[in-house]
């Protein structure tokens, strides 16, 4: 694993979201690299405890706290225990999402519902949880992830892509809104990253063909290509940057 070293991330505390495999975990290791303190909640336990073994066995600090984060309640439970862990949170990664196929035909106002929850509601009270932290410290940095699937018109997944284009619309309202804080807000928006996901689920021969078709890399990207911009949005180096939408795609968008 290579890329630039910030020293200013150097101590820092880190939150992210999903953060126990995929985007999310390539998300932490970066994180850890910098030396950063970082805890991370997810869902999934069995690979988060592996993960964060694997950062403990590094010399890295990773915290996991389990957490259902379509449960506010439990995500702000969950962010109240890293802190009294690690200290005041400095960056938030806003990185939790599922993007499971569905029909327009078959969704239920639950599901609709249950969806929002998932890919977007929690940013907005994530966000909400650390500003007191941020506010405290004179700054901070909150990075959230969309989608380019909104930006190409992808369809059998209306829900999710209704959610991940919302995402803009909060990162540039909290932008906004925090910036008299000196918190910055960031969307990055991955495109398709293959992740273990991706891969057994989605990836064909036949749609890989089509994506080195149409992107103007001709390779296929990984959580890392997404966690580096992440890091360099979080550090000094950013420090002009907010309100603003990157995306991560190999030319694919």
């Amino acid at each position: 694993m290579a890329g630039a070293i910030y020293p200013d991330l150097e101590g820092s505390v880190v939150l992210v979201t999903g953060g126990g495999s995929g985007i999310g975990a390539g998300i932490v290791r970066q994180f850890c690299r910098q030396k950063a303190r970082v805890g991370f909640v997810d869902i999934a336990q069995a690979p988060s405890r592996a993960l964060a073994a694997e950062m403990a066995a590094s010399g890295a600090t990773a915290c996991f706290e389990p957490c259902d984060l379509t449960d506010v309640a439990a995500l702000q439970g969950a962010v109240a225990r890293l802190r009294a862990a690690l200290g005041p949170i400095r960056v938030l990664v806003n990185n939790a999402a599922n993007d499971d196929r569905h029909a327009t035909e078959t969704v239920t106002s639950a599901y609709w519902d249950d969806r929002m929850a998932v890919n977007l509601k929690h940013q907005f009270f994530a966000a909400q949880a650390v500003l007191p932290d941020m506010q405290a410290a004179g700054g901070g940095a909150i990075v959230n992830l969309g989608s380019v699937s909104w930006m190409l018109g992808m369809g059998g997944m209306p829900v999710y892509t209704a959610a991940k284009s919302a995402v803009l619309g909060l990162t540039r309202a909290l932008a906004r809104d925090f910036g008299p804080y000196n918190v910055r807000v960031n969307a990055v928006a991955p495109g398709w990253i293959m992740t273990e996901r991706q891969v057994e689920k989605w990836l064909t021969p036949e749609g890989e063909a089509t994506l080195m078709k149409e992107q103007c890399l001709k390779r296929k990207l990984v959580p890392d290509d997404v966690a580096r911009v992440v890091v360099f949005l979080a550090s000094d180096e950013a420090s002009a940057c907010t309100n603003q939408h990157y995306v991560v795609d190999g030319g694919w968008a």
